[in-house]
């Protein structure tokens, strides 16, 4: 009994100190709820003159520098879909100025010399392109002595030679074609190929033979064999050719059959703005006694339903899955000619096979100078952008076409074929399909073609 009043007196003193504690904790719960709110409204008023404060001294700014995104999008010309294509570089009256000060930095001045020409467009299609990039290695190779303290010539070669004149012309001047990164592949190769002791004289000869013997055999030997394996596909008489802008290897076929193998048929030249460069199949084929109609890109249904009976085209590159990539408005002609059942050719020497799969004419490709599409002259010979800008200006209907807010160019240089829309690839090993690039892309690699040219 003792025991259990001494527990229930310990209890009822517990109950009685704990409730103080509970009215307690209230209380400095009310006081804590009170003073955070305070705090909070401090911090809000002060928050609310921090941002009225900001407000007042940024608030100038904030709309300057909203003008001038919207400044900056309204004098944005460039279509959205394509800005991540490198912008196209604009010819300068610096151009004297920027070759002395690349010779400066240890460039050859054949090296901007050939830039500009590359910038300019006076000098267009993959097998000129490469030819020329190969002729000024081989310049810069016999102008060129590695120093004396130097411990591999190789990589003095490499590094201070054949990179910066390759850079310098994709950077500064143009992205390089197809045709131009595999034949700078191939001589890479070359030169890592060489024996180390070589002397200096003795490698730059090898190197030059090597050089030689890839335009020889690549480019030259390949449009003969292309001529005489596409030439047996066209009749004696009686066939009428459609060909679209300027191809190399489809000039020297078309030539072969009429001149040498005394073929009879009519070409008709599809041409198409800004560059126009199907004039100039038209000169070379009319001066060789070929009859020809020259048309515009717009004219082209009209004529391949009623009179087409085969097309030759030209590519800049073979793309591993067959696609074809070439001077936009191809792809327009081949599809157009697939859907009448009109068989189209494709041309095409194997350094140009590419390893890369595309799929459409987005992702990789290349921007012309949007002022070429403004221009709407076509009385004018030769590549559009080769005249001053006072000469494009001259009334033309789209020469204020910047100030133009809701108006945008766009002069894309290439487009996408599709394989199911060609009919066969003439290369110089023969008539293919589009499905058997992959097996060129592996016989043809950069490896096995050094070693075909020992």
């Amino acid at each position: 009994a003792l025991q259990e009043a001494q527990r229930a007196a310990k209890a009822e003193g517990g109950g009685s100190k704990s409730k103080p504690k509970k009215g307690g904790g209230a209380d400095s719960g009310a006081a804590s709820g009170k003073g955070a709110a305070s705090n909070n409204k401090k911090a809000s008023g002060a928050d609310d003159k921090r941002s009225t404060a900001e407000g007042s001294a940024y608030g100038g700014g904030s709309e300057s520098a909203g003008s001038s995104a919207s400044e900056n999008k309204k004098d944005d010309k460039t279509v959205s879909l394509f800005s991540h294509l490198p912008q196209p570089k604009h010819p300068t009256d610096q151009h004297l100025s920027s070759i002395s000060s690349t010779i400066d930095n240890n460039l050859h001045p054949a090296v901007p010399t050939l830039g500009h020409l590359y910038q300019t467009h006076s000098l267009l299609g993959g097998n000129a392109r490469c030819r020329a990039m190969l002729q000024t290695f081989a310049l810069l190779l016999q102008s060129y002595t590695p120093p004396p303290d130097t411990r591999d010539f190789r990589v003095d070669v490499d590094h201070s030679l054949l990179k910066p004149a390759f850079q310098y012309w994709t950077t500064q001047c143009r992205p390089h074609s197809v045709s131009m990164g595999n034949a700078f592949s191939f001589l890479k190769l070359a030169v890592a190929n060489l024996e180390r002791d070589l002397e200096w004289n003795e490698a730059r000869d090898i190197l030059l033979e090597s050089l030689e013997a890839y335009v020889t055999e690549r480019i030259e030997y390949a449009g003969k064999a292309i001529s005489r394996h596409a030439g047996s596909k066209i009749q004696d008489k009686g066939d009428v050719i459609l060909v679209f802008g300027r191809s190399e290897v489809i000039n020297r076929l078309l030539l072969d059959a009429a001149l040498t193998d005394g073929k009879t048929f009519r070409v008709i030249v599809v041409d198409s703005r800004p560059l126009l460069e199907g004039r100039d199949t038209l000169e070379i084929l009319s001066r060789a006694g070929i009859s020809c109609t020259y048309v515009l890109l717009n004219a082209l249904s009209y004529l391949m339903m009623r009179e087409v009976t085969k097309v030759f085209l030209g590519a800049s590159a073979l793309m591993s899955n067959g696609s074809v990539l070439s001077r936009v408005g191809t792809a327009c002609v081949a599809l157009l000619a697939n859907s009448n059942h009109i068989p189209v050719l494709v041309g095409c020497e194997t350094y140009k096979i590419c390893n890369r799969v595309q799929l459409e004419s987005i992702t990789g490709n290349e921007l012309g100078d949007a002022e070429e599409v403004a221009f709407t002259d076509c009385a004018r010979v030769g590549p559009s952008n080769r005249w001053g800008e006072e000469q494009k200006n001259d009334g033309s209907v789209l020469s204020d076409w910047k100030s133009k807010p809701n108006l945008k160019l766009l002069n894309l240089m290439y487009d996408l074929t599709p394989s199911s829309a060609v009919t066969g690839i003439v290369t110089e090993v023969g008539i293919l399909p589009p499905s058997s690039v992959a097996v060129l892309l592996r016989e043809m690699n950069p490896d096995s073609a050094f070693k075909g040219t020992d």
